[in-house]
């Protein structure tokens, strides 16, 4: 079973994949294997040639961990979701540039990568885990309890739009 780990910049990706290929489980990292699909780069940030990436990947028993892991013809997709306002902080100590942190806090608010995942993907192989005020081992043990069937699937549950208005 191929299970996707997706979410925008900052939700805990990398962190949660970590965990789970300490726990012997078999991670691919989607960004070591976009490097012949790169179109461009642009302040650090690739642009690349989402549809050809996801027509030559080859499919494995495992889980795939990265942005692009939502375009992917996978059997379950975890969804990492975080409040905008956290986001935004673990972005900026990164050393985001102010621009691309507004747009990434914009697409959680927004549910961006939600809506790009349910055009492709069927909402009962669908489950978003809010990683706020989770550690990465408690959501790693979420993903792999919805990979072996005992966590339903749940989307659309976090309203983030708030966030885009801002202070009273």
């Amino acid at each position: 079973m191929m299970v996707g780990i997706a979410g925008t910049p900052g939700t805990g990706k990398s962190s949660v994949g970590d965990v789970l290929a300490a726990r012997g489980r078999q991670v691919v990292r989607v960004a070591d294997t976009v490097g012949p699909f790169v179109l461009s780069v642009e302040g650090g940030v690739r642009e690349v040639d989402e549809e050809a990436w996801a027509a030559a990947f080859e499919r494995i028993d495992g889980y795939v961990e990265g942005g692009l892991a939502h375009l992917l013809g996978i059997d379950r997709l975890v969804l990492l979701r975080c409040r905008p306002d956290v986001l935004r902080t673990r972005l900026e100590a990164r050393g985001y540039p102010a621009a691309k942190v507004a747009e990434n806090v914009e697409a959680e608010a927004l549910d961006v990568i939600l809506c790009e995942a349910l055009d492709r993907q069927a909402p009962d192989r669908l489950l978003e885990i809010e990683t706020t005020s989770r550690t990465p081992g408690e959501t790693a043990d979420l993903v792999e309890a919805f990979a072996a069937g005992r966590v339903a699937p749940s989307h659309g549950t976090f309203d983030f739009s708030a966030y885009l208005v801002g202070p009273p």
